[in-house]
């Protein structure tokens, strides 16, 4: 399979569980950007199965402490993208742990509603 998520780099995984696995975002937004992501070939959180879905959101919850102890972030923000119209590039289920700090933007009102900028500030 030519999925780049199927084949990753076993050292780049910073946690793992039964169904899941959490590396560092090779593009990150912000310093500590990870992505959490299933073991099997699932292309978006519309097919996942309850138990992978539990083990994806197990492992968010331990990134967030590992995150916290190492950057000490002042907020998050956490998102899936699905499908290509939501701008999913690499048809992989993956969850965006995104760590943000004051400051990082002017004004960070509406948060992830600025996947459509001129929606983000209400």
């Amino acid at each position: 399979m030519s999925c780049i998520f199927c084949n990753i780099d076993k050292e780049r995984i910073i946690l793992e569980n039964e169904g899941a696995f959490a590396v560092y975002d090779v593009f990150p937004v912000s310093q500590g950007h990870m992505l959490i992501m299933p073991k099997k070939h699932i292309k978006n959180y519309f097919e996942v199965d309850e138990h992978t879905k539990t083990q994806l959101w197990k492992l968010v919850d331990e990134c967030k402490e590992i995150v916290d102890k190492k950057f000490n972030p002042a907020g998050y923000n956490i998102g899936i993208n699905c499908g290509e119209a939501a701008g999913q590039t690499v048809m992989h289920l993956r969850i965006h742990l995104i760590p943000r700090y004051l400051g990082d933007i002017e004004n960070p009102r509406g948060g992830v509603r600025g996947v459509i900028p001129n929606k983000r500030i209400y």
